[in-house]
């Protein structure tokens, strides 16, 4: 038998497969057809936890890029020197967030 790699892959229609038919399908047709005309829906976990944090996300405070702008030529410049207190906290606030 010779494959041919450019020839298009025939889809296989419902009517041609065997008679044996999966659970799922089955049963997801017959619950359609004693449904007609019921609408429903079904809102996972993880769709509401993406709610929940796009909610939170859209109430924090956006960057104000002017500042942004300024603390970079600060550093740029040398002009910005952290007390060793800032770093340190600064350390430990990353290390916590990571961690957690």
């Amino acid at each position: 038998m010779r494959i041919d790699p450019n020839a298009v892959a025939q889809p296989l229609l419902e009517s041609s497969r065997s008679g044996s038919q999966s659970p799922a399908s089955a049963s997801t047709r017959s619950s359609v057809g004693n449904s007609l005309g019921e609408d429903q829906a079904e809102v996972s976990g993880i769709q509401v936890q993406v709610q929940a944090l796009a909610a939170q996300a859209s109430q924090l405070p956006e960057t104000r890029q002017e500042k942004v702008n300024a603390l970079r030529q600060a550093v740029l410049d040398g002009s910005y020197q952290p007390s060793s207190t800032q770093v340190a906290e600064g350390l430990f606030t990353h290390m916590a967030v990571k961690a957690a």
